[in-house]
């Protein structure tokens, strides 16, 4: 196979990991997020008022006919006052849980440029959660806050990032790490033109209510 016929395999081996774990979190949001919902007596309007997405948009979730990005969801799980965990948690079994790296779930932005690849299982009830996340050169992803109290501890593998936590700013090198509250808005900036790859522990004041 020449060079070109191998680039191609390659775009499409991805695209097809892409649908299938798009297929996979788009069927789990849609069972959790009518759960919770329901659990708190939230009609989807007041949900819409809460965590600002659109009733439209929400509603298209729960039938399981959108695939949300990292951003909704954030908004939707603030709105909903839970971890971000609870929308992709599955049922589970107590003990020990291998999580290969083909069964990971991995959210992107809307523009692609920035991955999260959950590291732990969803099994509900966390407080701290483990990801990898990757910003493309040139990448820039905006977080909004996150639920009052959430810290996010951050460590560079590769790349460079700059991170704007409110009005501050840091820049960090491979094997440098960071830690901040996380309850208020923040940016994660790939000044280079190569790629940045991190991972995130991320900690929340307590469990979902």
């Amino acid at each position: 196979m020449d060079e070109l016929g191998m680039k191609q395999a390659d775009a499409e081996e991805l695209d097809g990991r892409e649908l299938i774990s798009s297929e996979h979190i788009t069927e789990v949001v849609k069972e959790n997020l009518k759960l919770i919902r329901h659990t708190k007596g939230l009609s989807l309007d007041k949900l819409a008022s809460r965590c600002g997405v659109s009733r439209a948009m929400l509603s298209q979730i729960e039938q399981g006919k959108s695939v949300p990005t990292i951003a909704v969801l954030w908004k939707i799980a603030t709105g909903l006052n839970v971890p971000f965990s609870e929308l992709l948690k599955e049922k589970g079994t107590e003990g020990v849980f291998l999580l290969k790296a083909e069964n990971t779930k991995v959210l992107y932005s809307s523009s692609k440029v920035y991955s999260s690849r959950a590291l732990f299982p969803f099994i509900g009830g966390r407080r701290v959660e483990f990801y990898e996340l990757v910003l493309k050169p040139g990448g820039i992803e905006v977080a909004e806050a996150h639920k009052a109290g959430t810290t996010e501890n951050l460590v560079v593998v590769q790349g460079k990032l700059r991170l704007r936590v409110g009005d501050k700013v840091v820049e960090l090198d491979a094997k440098d790490s960071v830690y901040f509250r996380a309850d208020v808005p923040h940016e994660y900036i790939n000044p280079t033109d190569t790629e940045t790859l991190m991972y995130l522990v991320m900690e929340y004041t307590d469990e979902a209510s």
